[in-house]
């Protein structure tokens, strides 16, 4: 399912405004079930459903564990009626009430729907170690995501967030016009393969909000890099979890907010 769309524009510059096609990046609602309850609306772009259904079940603790699953299977009776049901093993008991959503969830703000700030300290434990990338690895790593974001170079209005291993090898990107949106894609991507996500080093395409860090931290990423700012409150909780928060990687420099001892020179 494409993540853009073309509207026809009228373009002002230097010459006289000219008609002209642009591509925008599709913003559409999903619903997210609980064995047939609906416990979130967000706002995304279109695709990789399942992926995001997977990483936000994981990075929102609605479940512990991928084994936890059985399917994501469609709840729409089309391929065009966005509702997904996450469907869980018969031995896990999960009140779908207690991870309701009070409101929809825009693609700006990952947590605004929740009750209270209370709500949105999940507990995650302090990382381990983890890997130790060089200074030079974590400079590259925005422009070798950047050369694989296709939407981005459509559109233009797209966020991403991108894995990668030890290296500096890069394992997936996912692109939504929700960062956190795309930090789950990530995620569920992930943990299909791998749990919990202690190896991987991450990169997002704008700044560290204290929900991606948030989700980092609960699904075990101990290293988040950033090419814009970190919040006050992303880096105190980075600094809670034991985590390595990178924001503003341009140019060969960056600012390291927390957990500069993982970083080697």
């Amino acid at each position: 399912m494409s993540k853009s769309a073309i509207r026809p524009i009228v373009r002002f510059g230097l010459a006289e405004p000219t008609r002209v096609d642009d591509a925008l990046v599709v913003e559409r609602p999903v619903e997210f079930r609980l064995s047939g309850v609906p416990v979130a609306v967000l706002m995304r772009s279109p695709g990789d459903d399942e992926a995001l259904a997977r990483g936000f079940a994981l990075s929102e603790s609605i479940i512990l564990h991928p084994s936890e699953f059985i399917t994501i299977e469609r709840a729409g009776q089309t391929e065009d009626d966005d509702r997904w049901d996450i469907v869980l093993r018969p031995d896990v008991t999960i009140d779908p009430e207690q991870f309701r959503r009070n409101t929809y969830t825009s693609s700006s703000c990952g947590v605004c729907g929740k009750a209270s700030i209370d709500a949105v300290r999940i507990a995650a434990p302090v990382l381990p170690p983890g890997p130790k990338p060089s200074r030079t690895m974590i400079s590259q790593m925005p422009e070798t995501m950047r050369a694989v974001q296709s939407e981005f170079q459509l559109t233009g209005g797209i966020h991403a967030a991108a894995a990668f291993t030890r290296d500096g090898d890069l394992v997936a990107v996912y692109e939504d016009i929700g960062r956190h949106n795309a930090v789950d894609k990530l995620i569920g991507h992930l943990a299909e393969d791998h749990w919990p996500l202690h190896e991987f080093v991450m990169m997002v395409s704008g700044r560290i909000s204290f929900e991606i860090v948030q989700k980092s931290g609960v699904v075990g990423i101990p290293i988040i890099c950033g090419v814009s700012a970190a919040s006050s409150l992303a880096a105190e909780l980075g600094d809670e979890l034991g985590m390595t928060v990178v924001g503003f990687v341009r140019d060969g420099s960056f600012n390291v907010y927390c957990g500069a001892d993982r970083i080697s020179t």
